[in-house]
């Protein structure tokens, strides 16, 4: 478990980094800097949320919940990550200097390389238990090699018909919503129900099950459908997303009956984590139901505020909320740290204020009402809120790290 405790404070600051590069983009906003260019810290930000902080932390967390003991303890997986996280590094540093050229690609596809080398050793070192998570789990892992077949596209995608190719975008989008709605949903899903020992309703998962992965397949449709003028896409998204419901519907009858008991075993913090977490899952189904109507589904890509808002409604809200749940229900940060509470309240306060702005701002536009006024300002400020809750947290954690190595010492 020590190496685990290096491993989430890494992951941390992987989390830290990109919000940083997030909260510089909106400083830019206001101040330009002229030696930073902001697409390629766009680029980073992005990479480093995503394959920094989303995949390194559910890594952890699959490693921790999914594999048995002695097999977790074995060197590879060690390597493994810290392999991983070289790559990320490598990220870090190139992807703001160069934007996407040389080094980042190389780093990026590593990134993947080594992923490949994860997948395996989970689908062979998983428990044989076959229970829902785990079953879960192995189909999100399936949806990530998926996902990176978007990304093989993308160089003769580029050579031959370039850029700015509806080949070219289709291949991105391909990618991202397989590693978003594919891996990292369906991962986290797995590793929340983990929390309820798989004590479910084995008739009401398996059409949860069924209905959450053909909606996944179906809705890919939605992206491609704004390069690819075909009526019929928009009616395949349609059914996926009415699937997608459905499948939710069953999610919250298959835990229905646990639900008192599971939030009973749960401290206050947890609780309002794992509430938040929930809601912006509901808010993300419901946003999409609202994509079966055309005109809400043309503008849901046109204007970037809706864009930004929902993509972090899935990453902060959905995923982080889950992954922080399950990391403090866990008590795999020091639990009863009053700067740990304090951090999280203050992220969850930064998270919720900057989607209102967001999605507000999307409406005024919509509504062909213009800027708010002061918006700038006002989500540069509430950023803020994101990157302080972050420091207090992993200062809350390696206070702790400092306090076992005492520990230690006083006993020796």
């Amino acid at each position: 478990m020590n190496s685990q405790k290096s491993w989430i404070l890494c992951c941390f600051f992987n989390f830290l980094i990109a919000c940083v590069f997030g909260l510089l983009m909106r400083f830019m906003y206001l101040f330009p800097l002229d030696f930073l260019n902001y697409s390629f810290l766009l680029h980073a930000h992005s990479h480093v949320a995503i394959l920094g902080w989303v995949y390194m932390i559910v890594f952890v967390l699959v490693v921790h919940f999914f594999i048995p003991k002695e097999k977790s303890q074995k060197p590879i997986y060690n390597r493994l990550f810290w392999l991983t996280e070289f790559s990320v590094i490598g990220m870090i540093i190139a992807f703001p200097i160069q934007g996407y050229a040389l080094f980042s690609i190389v780093f990026s596809t590593m990134h993947i390389l080594l992923s490949y080398i994860f997948c395996r050793l989970v689908w062979k070192d998983c428990s044989k238990d076959k229970s829902p998570s785990q079953r879960l789990l192995l189909v999100s892992i399936l949806f990530m090699i998926l996902s990176t077949f978007g990304v093989w596209c993308l160089g003769p995608a580029v050579s031959t018909l370039g850029k700015q190719s509806a080949f070219y975008q289709i291949a991105i989008q391909f990618f991202l919503h397989f590693q978003f709605n594919g891996w990292f949903i369906l991962a986290i899903l797995a590793l929340f129900l983990k929390q309820f020992q798989d004590k479910i309703d084995e008739v009401k998962f398996k059409k949860f099950y069924f209905l959450m992965i053909v909606s996944t397949v179906l809705t890919v449709c939605f992206p491609v459908r704004w390069f690819i003028e075909k009526d019929i896409l928009s009616y395949i998204n349609a059914l996926g997303v009415l699937f997608q419901l459905g499948a939710f519907i069953y999610f919250y009858k298959m835990l229905k009956p646990q639900i008192h008991h599971f939030k009973s075993t749960l401290d206050k913090t947890t609780k309002i984590v794992y509430s938040l977490a929930l809601c912006s899952l509901f808010l993300k189904v419901g946003i999409q139901l609202l994509t079966i109507f055309p005109n809400l589904a043309e503008v849901s890509h046109q204007i970037r505020n809706f864009v930004i808002g929902f993509i972090h409604l899935t990453t902060l809200g959905i995923i982080t909320g889950f992954l922080f749940g399950i990391i403090l229900q866990n008590k795999m940060l020091s639990a009863n740290s009053s700067t740990l509470k304090i951090g999280v309240k203050c992220f969850i306060s930064g998270y919720i204020l900057t989607e209102v702005l967001l999605f507000l701002q999307g409406w005024f536009f919509f509504f062909g009402e213009g800027s708010i006024p002061g918006y700038f300002q006002s989500i540069l400020i509430f950023s803020i809120l994101l990157v302080l809750g972050l420091i207090l947290i992993m200062l809350s954690m390696i206070k702790l790290k400092f306090d076992d190595l005492e520990n230690k010492l006083m006993i020796k």
